[in-house]
């Protein structure tokens, strides 16, 4: 019990070749360390997800136009790569689905790499599973695009100097497809609502994001307090009520929204209201 591995990793080698073989990053290493250390001052009570299977996804998709160019938006990752985090300290299998990102991979945790809304969609489903039974749970922290360009290009496109008009279509809703096709309790479903409006507007956006999409719990938050922030404040809503969290580093909000999944797995587990 007094040794551990991290890694390899797959990447390119000092041969050149491409393949498992490669060493971690310094910082997930890093990171490794600091979770063994920690996991040795953790009462045992502590990890109160163990055995929980947990899919999250995190970061942005990117559609790419041609080799130069790609419509994406300003998730950093950092809210779900913090949740993927947090439940793997506290015991859980946790699988995290990531777009591009500059991140390290948290201690504990699987990660699958993907870029555009049509690749995450498919890495998601196949965590998941047949009859999502793979999952006891899924937290969309990702800014999944909204539209893909109709048409890409295998060279860069060229300035001519003219007009040029790009058609947009819309990319599958990845979460709301899960909730639709869902079949009792599980996994529980988790997820965000990124917006622009005032706190009462907010929480009626995510109530009605959380019935359109047929998931147990929202948290719905401002872009502007969110985006590029190591801290963050939330509105998590369910069908019956809503709470606001205070403004906190993104780690405590990880805890906060894991205690929600947490009871929503046993109802029995009731979290107090967020601080």
């Amino acid at each position: 019990g007094r040794v551990m591995f991290v890694g390899p990793v797959t990447g390119e080698v000092a041969s050149g070749d491409h393949g498992e073989g490669r060493m971690e990053e310094p910082e997930a290493i890093a990171a490794a360390i600091l979770a063994a250390l920690e996991g040795r001052l953790v009462a045992a009570t502590a990890r109160d997800l163990e055995g929980v299977r947990l899919l999250v996804s995190a970061g942005p998709t990117v559609e790419d136009l041609d080799p130069v160019r790609f419509l994406g938006n300003r998730s950093t990752g950092k809210m779900g790569f913090a949740i993927a985090e947090r439940a793997a300290r506290r015991g859980a299998s946790v699988v995290l689905v990531t777009g591009p990102v500059a991140l390290p991979t948290p201690a504990g945790v699987r990660r699958v790499d993907v870029r555009s809304a049509l690749s995450m969609q498919d890495a998601l489903l196949r965590e998941l599973g047949a009859g999502f039974a793979e999952q006891d749970a899924l937290v969309m922290a990702a800014a999944v695009g909204d539209y893909r360009f109709a048409q890409t290009f295998a060279e860069k496109v060229k300035r001519s100097g003219a007009s040029l008009s790009l058609e947009l279509v819309p990319n599958p809703d990845v979460l709301a497809g899960v909730g639709a096709a869902r079949r009792g309790a599980r996994p529980v479903l988790v997820g965000f609502a990124v917006e622009t409006a005032d706190d009462a507007g907010i929480v009626e956006l995510a109530r009605k994001k959380l019935l359109d999409k047929r998931v147990d719990l929202v948290v719905g938050n401002h872009a502007a307090e969110s985006f590029g922030h190591e801290t963050n404040r939330a509105a998590l809503v369910t069908a019956t009520d809503a709470a606001w969290t205070s403004t906190a580093d993104k780690r405590a909000l990880a805890d906060g929204i894991l205690d929600r999944v947490r009871a929503l797995l046993d109802p029995a587990l009731r979290p107090a209201d967020p601080a």
